[in-house]
């Protein structure tokens, strides 16, 4: 019996770190909010390895401290990481390739399960979005 082996691993091609790309993400993608996150995606062309490059922030005004926005976006990348997968299939199965950057819009840190419940929020909406 074979079964689906589910990888649960945040790998550095999937992080989004291209200044070009961030930049056209945020002049053409298209935007919506689950509140605490901002969420702005837009397809990619061309073929990647993964089907989704996915970049976390937080505001320097909202957390002066680097500490909390660091904490901020370690929470949003755990949650992420945890759900991805559901999202990746139903990219590969069209074939497609997103750009997704979340942005943390709340004043205060919120706990993790918050943010995990938001972040499967967000995928499935990036899910039905994509449909």
């Amino acid at each position: 019996m074979l079964f689906a082996i589910k990888t649960y691993s945040f790998k550095k091609e999937e992080r989004l770190k291209s200044r070009k790309l961030i930049e056209t993400l945020f002049r053409e993608g298209k935007a919506f909010s689950v509140f605490p996150y901002r969420v702005v995606y837009m397809p990619l062309p061309g073929p990647c390895k993964y089907p989704v490059q996915v970049g976390f922030s937080a505001t320097t005004r909202r957390f002066p401290h680097a500490v909390d926005r660091n904490r901020i976006k370690r929470l949003g990348r755990e949650a992420w990481r945890l759900q991805k997968q559901e999202l990746y299939d139903h990219l590969r199965s069209e074939s497609r390739q997103l750009a997704v950057f979340l942005i943390y819009t709340d004043k205060k840190i919120a706990p993790f399960s918050v943010v995990q419940d938001k972040i499967s929020v967000i995928l499935r909406k990036l899910q039905k979005a994509e449909s």
